[in-house]
């Protein structure tokens, strides 16, 4: 059987690698890409699979077309995309949050994630399949306090996803947007600026998602028939689920 190609961006921890892992166990070929050469490194000896990195950042436009553009034969025809790389920084009000962390979450979450669907999708069209996968957030559907710009930022993966589904009606191309609750893996130690005590004590006494259990679900997902697109899956632990409506009453 060929061999399918799987571009997965940040690649380097989290629902990232797991991906990585879990398509690795099944035979693909894996594009990996990451800021941290490292943790790409070590991945790609633990996987022992065909396998290229791009140690990269998103953000990057011209370095994500470079990099697209010098693939070897072999794995230039991307199967499925997982935009993965996001991140969240800080819990802050927003009048009191940190213009510059507003501005690195709007240009990965949402500019980079445009970025490499751009440059990655004409090939899928040009083949007449293809399977772009998002990872949103819960938090895109529902609101928190100090979710202000990182919410948001999911929201426009969720409206994006769809309104690709609009526009690549009869191509053959899917899009799935997956949407993870209360997940533990890096995340929260990067919301947090590295404070371990901080991001531990998000998960403390819970039972959260893992790494492993988004990969499965991705991969559940592209394995469907291909006359089968599933359009969103929204995935929370058992341990949570949605508050009632803040009400603020006057002293």
């Amino acid at each position: 059987m060929t061999k399918k190609t799987i571009y997965i961006t940040g690649a380097s921890s989290g629902f990232g690698a797991a991906c990585a892992r879990r398509f690795a166990r099944e035979g693909w070929r894996l594009v990996l890409t990451g800021r941290r050469r490292g943790h790409l490194e070590r991945l790609r000896d633990e996987l022992k699979a065909d396998c290229q990195l791009l140690v990269q950042d998103v953000r990057d436009r011209e370095r994500i077309a470079a990099d697209l553009a010098a693939l070897p034969e072999g794995f230039r025809e991307i199967e499925v995309l997982v935009n993965n790389a996001g991140l969240a920084l800080g819990m802050g009000p927003a009048p009191e949050a940190d213009l510059d962390q507003w501005e690195t979450m709007i240009d990965t979450n949402i500019k980079g994630l445009v970025y490499c669907t751009r440059l990655i999708l004409p090939g899928m069209v040009a083949r007449g399949r293809g399977h772009i996968v998002n990872i949103g957030s819960v938090a895109g559907n529902w609101p928190y306090p100090g979710g202000n710009v990182y919410g948001s930022s999911k929201a426009f993966v969720k409206q994006f996803s769809l309104n690709l589904r609009a526009d690549l009606l009869g191509t053959g191309v899917r899009v799935s947007n997956v949407e993870p609750g209360l997940a533990e893996t890096e995340f929260s130690l990067v919301r947090f600026g590295g404070d371990r005590d901080k991001a531990d004590a998000v998960y403390d006494r819970t039972q959260p998602l893992t790494g492993e259990d988004i990969a499965d679900i991705v991969f559940w997902l592209v394995s469907q028939p291909p006359h089968v697109n599933i359009n969103r899956v929204e995935v929370m632990p058992v341990c949570q689920s949605c508050g009632p409506f803040a009400i603020h009453r006057r002293a």
